[in-house]
């Protein structure tokens, strides 16, 4: 922990000292009358930003009101963002200056600060308008995130056609709505996600599948949406899994007792959504005597993620059973290559979510980026090998910052053929 903690400072340092690099070379372009006034401006700026880390941190979501939030939030996510990006771009253009500076300071026997360059240098004009591209991009960046809290709610349904070898006749053409990451702990506007509900079941499915991450933390944080999304029906049933945040693992509770209390309400309001939750087990989906097997896994991640799931257990008497096509409901995508493509060849297709899009990024046709692909190699949309399919939902919530940039909310619909 202290190592954390000791690292995550250091980072802050590093932003902090570059952005105040950064400014300082820009702000000497402008009128000396308002030098002070700007630099105050920056320096509260800086301090409310990093007071306000400390203040969520420290007293937790509860004793804040949620609009106060949801704007603090965006607003301490999208500054310190944007300085990182500046604080990038001076570190690489520091690398790129090391040996001109060097001879620089050999020549002149003058010390100065790394990432600002001696006044009267031929790199000074080359550095300060780097300066103000780094700062033009982070203020973009910020700017972007604080227009991001429109889309948290503006649900995007995607279509997917997925053909499957072996898929019995009976069960082509079914049509499956895949939703996760609700997190209902971060939402706060009822009747849009009432909106999206509806969308859902304009659409006909015959059986919806939840991907995990019904709450950020708590059980209760579910309870003003129970209502809401006991709405959602389907012939074939209703089925979900857990996943990472579902557990409780990221508060302070009490006691063990308290948290495996949690964990238990949280599985009775699936039984009261009117869904099926799977642990660690299979049911058979069968239509004019006609089987798919559909598995529910918990929670299983390979970057760093809680491993609760066991995928011997279930799947445990399917051995036995000749069941033509598999379906794998698995929370976090990193599971599908670390152990389903190498162990479980057999299983046809696996749906999972938890990174969101990183709710930041680009997302067009023929094109998506964001930056947690650095992180997850699966993390959006469909991926394929051999006879083997992967879907990773956006997500339908948010956490954390409370809006998308580009990646929007996902509602998808999967035509089985």
């Amino acid at each position: 922990m202290i190592n954390k903690f000791l690292f995550f400072g250091l980072i802050v340092l590093l932003v902090e000292y570059y952005s105040f690099v950064a400014v300082r070379s820009v702000i000497k372009q402008t009128p000396d009358s308002i030098h002070g006034y700007l630099f105050l401006l920056y320096i509260i700026l800086s301090l409310v930003t990093l007071c306000g880390f400390f203040a969520l941190s420290h007293y937790g979501r509860g004793v804040w009101p949620s609009v106060t939030l949801k704007y603090a939030v965006n607003m301490l996510v999208g500054v310190f963002i944007g300085k990182f990006l500046v604080a990038t771009i001076l570190l690489f253009t520091d690398v790129a200056l090391l040996i001109p500076n060097l001879i620089s300071f050999a020549n002149s026997f003058k010390s100065h600060p790394i990432g600002s360059p001696p006044e009267g240098s031929r790199f000074m004009s080359r550095f300060t308008f780097i300066s103000q591209l780094a700062l033009g991009v982070g203020a973009l960046v910020t700017l972007g995130l604080g227009c991001g809290i429109r889309n948290r709610y503006r649900y995007q349904l995607k279509k997917v056609k997925l053909s499957l070898k072996n898929l019995p006749s009976e069960f082509k053409g079914l049509r499956i709505i895949q939703i996760s990451d609700i997190h209902s702990g971060s939402l706060d506007d009822p009747e849009a996600v009432s909106k999206g509900v509806d969308l859902i079941m304009r659409e006909k499915p015959d059986l919806i599948l939840f991907t995990g991450d019904l709450v950020n933390n708590q059980a209760e944080e579910v309870n003003p949406y129970l209502k809401i999304f006991g709405q959602l029906k389907a012939p074939m049933g209703v089925y979900s899994v857990l996943g990472n945040h579902d557990y409780g693992d990221y508060v302070s509770w009490p006691s063990e007792v308290a948290k495996r209390e949690n964990l238990d309400a949280l599985k009775q309001h699936h039984v009261d959504l009117g869904w099926r939750l799977l642990l660690n087990e299979h049911v058979l989906l069968e239509r004019n005597s006609q089987q798919i097997a559909l598995i529910g896994i918990e929670n299983w991640g390979a970057r760093g993620f809680a491993k609760y799931g066991d995928m011997k257990k279930a799947v445990a008497g399917l051995e036995h059973i000749n069941v033509p096509i598999k379906i794998l409901l698995s929370h976090d995508p990193s599971h599908w290559e670390a152990e389903v493509r190498k162990e479980y060849r057999d299983i046809d297709l696996t749906l999972s979510g938890h990174t969101h899009g990183m709710q930041f990024g680009i997302d067009i046709p023929g094109f998506k980026w964001s930056p947690v692909q650095y992180v997850y190699k699966q993390w959006a949309g469909l991926y394929q090998d051999e006879n083997q399919s992967l879907y990773v939902n956006r997500g339908y919530g948010f956490i954390g910052y409370q809006g998308r940039v580009g990646i929007l909310p996902e509602i998808t619909l999967i035509e089985l053929s």
